[in-house]
């Protein structure tokens, strides 16, 4: 087919008529996946709402057709189900897909780059904006920069091309003010090409949406002036309401009711309020006793390869995959330090298995121990085991 041919097949998935941003998007993403060049990026930015997932959807159904390979990756396990929910197709985190554990004797080696086997793939990333490239914290997987291993991993296969989505205004990675994934200089200065067009009409909403309108003043906030000014938010009886304190658990209570708790979101300044909610809503709206019970969600707040080794399926277990407590078998303290055994089922896959969780980050007011309380756990197992000679035992 043509191109004229193929652009036609992608508006027969798409369901309605784009916006001028979604088809110049359409023009540029299928001229990239025409061209015969290897060391080009497509990198498509866009707001929430803009239809970027809706684009990438129709691409994907129409290859699906077309019998052409695609691979739909995204940085968290959580970020990963949402993709995979919209797009209605598999996907993975990145760490899943392009890492492998070493085989090494003696000490744990960690984790390679792995060898990409696919041929004519287009390869999709969304939540790109979490793609750091500082190899500070991250040296047990390949070269510790995750945006140069994903281009390498994506370019070593035969003929395969790589799609960034993403949104500026969203988180960076960790501690940094920029996404690199996303920015052109810096994919230029690893040796790459890049297409970028980015999506600025809002339609995810419908017109008149008061909760759009905050948030398209909050957007301009960030994104035009040099000095970051929160704008008044206003308030109505429809899409947005101002509640006093003592309405919100009744408030919370009818909304997982009417639409379920899946549906239902509350955003926090920080680390510690997140708690102190979780605490409130499991005592006063769950009215769960219990720290933690079967039903529970639990997210991982750190990459960890010991659990899963008694998987094939399961090559480790993801930063920022989700869990749902199946049962909790029993609980201990050990080095002043409280844990429970667990079976959890990943959210993502169905896939079951059994796990051993530290309670105490359930209410730390950051997402995992503090250093000194890590330094010191590490300290007391060391002891514990001060007969193993490498890492591995």
């Amino acid at each position: 087919m043509n191109f004229e041919q193929i652009k036609a097949q992608v508006l027969q998935f798409f369901g309605f008529e784009p916006t001028s941003d979604q088809n110049r998007a359409i023009d540029e993403i299928l001229q990239f996946l025409l061209s015969r060049e290897d060391d080009e990026v497509f990198v498509l930015k866009g707001y929430a709402g803009t239809g970027k997932t809706t684009l990438v959807s129709a691409l994907i159904k129409l290859f699906d057709k077309m019998k052409v390979p695609s691979v739909l990756m995204a940085p968290t396990g959580r970020a990963a189900k949402v993709f995979a929910s919209y797009s209605q197709h598999q996907a993975t985190t990145i760490h899943k897909k392009i890492y492998r554990q070493k085989v090494v004797t003696g000490d744990y080696g960690g984790f390679c780059l792995g060898e990409n086997l696919h041929d004519h793939c287009i390869f999709f990333v969304d939540e790109a904006s979490m793609i750091g490239n500082s190899s500070e914290d991250a040296s047990m997987f390949g070269s510790g920069r995750l945006l140069e291993d994903l281009l390498k991993y994506v370019y070593c296969g035969r003929h395969c091309k790589l799609v960034l989505m993403g949104d500026t205004a969203q988180l960076p990675p960790v501690g940094k003010d920029l996404s690199p994934a996303l920015d052109k200089d810096h994919l230029q200065s690893l040796g790459f090409q890049v297409r970028m067009v980015e999506l600025r009409q809002v339609l995810r909403q419908q017109g008149g949406s008061l909760l759009l309108e905050n948030a398209s003043a909050l957007r301009e906030s960030i994104t035009e002036y040099d000095v970051f000014d929160l704008p008044q938010i206003r308030v109505n009886k429809l899409d947005v309401l101002r509640l006093q304190g003592e309405d919100l658990v009744d408030t919370i209570s009818a909304s997982y009711h009417q639409v379920g708790m899946d549906e239902c979101k509350i955003i926090c300044r920080s680390n510690k309020r997140a708690v102190l909610f979780n605490q409130g809503i499991r005592a006063r709206v769950l009215y769960k006793e219990d720290e933690l019970s079967s039903g529970d969600l639990l997210m991982v707040a750190k990459n960890n390869y010991f659990w899963s080794q008694a998987y094939k399926e399961i090559p480790f277990i993801a930063n920022g995959d989700l869990l749902e407590v199946l049962r909790v078998r029993r609980s201990m303290e050990m080095y002043g330090f409280r844990f429970a055994d667990l079976d959890v089922r990943f959210m993502d896959s169905d896939w079951e298995i059994s796990v051993r969780v530290l309670l105490d980050t359930l209410t730390a007011e950051a997402p995992a121990l503090d250093a000194a309380s890590q330094e010191r756990l590490y300290q007391a197992v060391l002891e514990d085991y001060a007969y193993c000679h490498n890492k591995k035992e």
